[in-house]
C-alpha cells in the first residue's frame, strides 16, 4: 500500500510527476489545511483555489467539485494511517513485541499522523463526523478497517492477561481513540513534542490516573438528583426564545455550524422565519448563545457535583462523580453541551476566542479537582494535571461522536450508566488489571 503523503500520480517517462499532476496534489494539500483549519462545510472551490495559490477556473480542470476534492483528502487522510498501524503490528509479532511496547507505537503513530504528519489526517478526524451520511458513506470501510486493527489488538491483549477483562473491547478501543483523536483541539506543538504526547497519554491509558493501591469506589449519581438549577417561571417570549436555542442547538449538533442559517433555525423551531427577529437580531447571536448556554451549564453542573462534599467525601469519588456529571450534561441534562463540543473544531477562530474564557474556567476548575487529588495522595504523583485534563476530557469528549442515547440500553448497546462505570473504571484504573 502507498505511504507517501500525496496521491499517486500519474508520471512522465522519468519518473517525475507531471504538472498537471503536481497541481493536483497542491490542491489536495491546500484542501487539506483548509479543511483541517476551518472546516469542510466552510470551503468552497474559490477558497480552495486561493489557498493553494491558482486561479479559482483552473481548479475545475482536476476537481469537479468540492466533494470530489474531499473523498480524496478524506481517502489518504485515513490510508496512510491505517497501512502504518499495519505495519506496526506485523512488525511487533514479528519481533515479540509486549502489550506496552506495542501500544506505544501505536498511540505514537496515531498522534503524529493526526498532529504533524498529515493534514489529510486531521482533516478526516476533524470532518468526518458532521459529514452529510452520503459522504461519510464511501468511506465507512476503510474506519472500519482501521477499528477492526485496534479490535483484535485489544482482543488478543484481553485474552492473554495484559488488558483489563471486566469491560468489553470496542468501548475500551472507543475510549482510546476518543482521547487521541480529540488532541486536534488543544494540542500546541510549541509546549511539547508528540512524542512527549505519546509518552504521557500512553502511561494514563495503561495505569489511570488514580495510584493502584487506591480502591477505586465509583460513584454515579442517583437517577433522581438534578445536574442544573431548574428553570423558574418563564413568559411566553423567554419560552419562544428557548426554543429557537434548542432548534439551533440541535441544528449545528447534528448538521454542523454552517448549516444553522435562520430559515433553518426557525423552521426546526416550528416558527415564521421573520418572527425569530423579534427574538434575535442575527443567526450570531444565536449560535453565541447556545455555545455560551453550554460551557455554561457544563461548568455549573460539574462545579455543583465537585462541591458536594457530603455525597463525595472523598477525592476520587468526586472525580468519578463529576465525570459523570460531565456526560450526562453530553446527553441528557443540556442540549447546548453536546452542541458546543460536536462543532467546536469547526469554528471560526474568532467565534471560539469569545468563548474562550468560560473554557478556561471548566478547565481551571477540573484542574483544582484533579490537584486536590494529587495533594491528597490519591492521584499518582508522576503525571501532569494539565495533560491529565486534557486527555480525560478529550476521551469524555469524543463520546458525542459514537455513543447513541436513542440506542442506549438496547442489545448490543450499553446504557449511559453503563458508559459512565466504564469511562470510570478506564480513566481510574487504566486499561491493565
Amino acid at each position: 500500500m502507498n505511504m507517501t503523503p500525496k496521491p499517486q500520480s500519474a508520471v512522465l517517462h522519468d519518473g517525475q510527476p507531471s504538472k498537471s499532476e503536481q497541481t493536483r496534489e497542491t490542491i489536495l494539500a491546500a484542501a487539506a489545511q483548509f479543511f483541517c483549519n476551518e472546516g469542510y462545510n466552510a470551503a468552497t472551490m474559490r477558497k480552495i483555489a486561493k489557498v493553494a495559490n491558482l486561479e479559482a477556473g483552473s481548479i475545475y480542470y482536476h476537481f469537479s467539485s468540492k466533494e470530489d476534492i474531499l473523498g480524496e483528502v478524506l481517502e489518504l487522510g485515513l490510508r496512510r494511517l491505517y497501512d502504518e498501524a499495519s505495519r506496526v503490528l506485523a512488525e511487533a509479532e514479528a519481533q515479540g513485541k509486549n502489550f506496552r511496547q506495542v501500544l506505544t507505537e501505536l498511540v505514537d503513530t496515531h498522534l503524529t499522523f493526526l498532529l504533524t504528519e498529515s493534514d489529510f489526517t486531521s482533516a478526516n478526524i476533524r470532518n468526518f463526523p458532521t459529514l452529510r451520511d452520503d459522504l461519510r458513506q464511501r468511506h465507512r470501510p476503510l474506519r472500519r478497517a482501521y477499528s477492526d486493527l485496534w479490535n483484535e489488538f485489544l482482543t488478543k491483549a484481553q485474552q492473554n492477561g495484559s488488558v483489563r477483562d471486566d469491560i468489553e473491547i470496542r468501548p475500551v478501543r472507543q475510549f482510546v481513540l476518543g482521547a487521541l483523536n480529540w488532541t486536534v483541539e488543544w494540542y500546541d506543538t510549541e509546549r511539547f513534542s508528540v512524542a512527549t504526547l505519546s509518552e504521557r497519554v500512553t502511561r494514563l491509558l495503561l495505569d489511570g490516573m488514580a495510584k493502584k493501591e487506591q480502591a477505586l469506589v465509583l460513584a454515579p449519581r442517583h437517577g433522581d438528583q438534578q445536574i442544573l438549577e431548574p428553570e423558574g417561571g418563564v413568559n411566553k417570549a423567554a419560552r419562544t426564545r428557548k426554543q429557537v436555542l434548542s432548534a439551533a442547538a440541535r441544528i449545528i449538533r447534528d448538521r454542523g455550524y454552517k448549516a444553522a442559517t435562520m430559515r433553518a433555525i426557525s423552521t426546526e423551531a416550528g416558527i415564521e422565519a421573520g418572527s425569530i427577529y423579534y427574538h434575535f437580531g442575527s443567526k450570531d447571536e444565536i449560535l453565541d448563545e447556545v455555545l455560551d448556554l453550554g460551557l455554561r451549564d457544563l461548568l455549573e453542573g460539574v462545579a455543583r457535583t465537585a462541591s458536594d462534599r457530603e455525597q463525595f467525601p472523598d477525592d476520587l469519588s468526586r472525580i468519578a462523580a463529576a465525570i459523570g456529571t460531565h456526560l450526562e450534561c453530553l446527553f441528557q441534562a443540556s442540549e447546548f453541551t453536546s452542541a458546543n463540543l460536536r462543532i467546536y473544531g469547526q469554528l471560526p477562530k474568532e467565534v471560539r476566542a469569545r468563548h474562550w474564557p468560560v473554557r478556561n474556567e471548566y478547565a481551571q476548575l477540573w484542574d483544582r479537582i484533579l490537584q486536590d487529588a494529587q495533594d491528597s495522595g490519591s492521584l499518582r504523583s508522576d503525571i501532569r494535571i494539565v495533560p491529565l485534563r486534557q486527555v480525560m476530557l478529550g476521551a469524555l469528549n469524543w463520546t458525542v461522536e459514537w455513543f447513541d442515547l436513542e440506542k442506549a440500553g438496547r442489545k448490543g448497546n450499553i446504557s449511559l450508566a453503563e458508559l459512565t462505570e466504564i469511562l470510570q473504571k478506564l480513566l481510574l484504573g487504566g486499561l491493565t488489571k
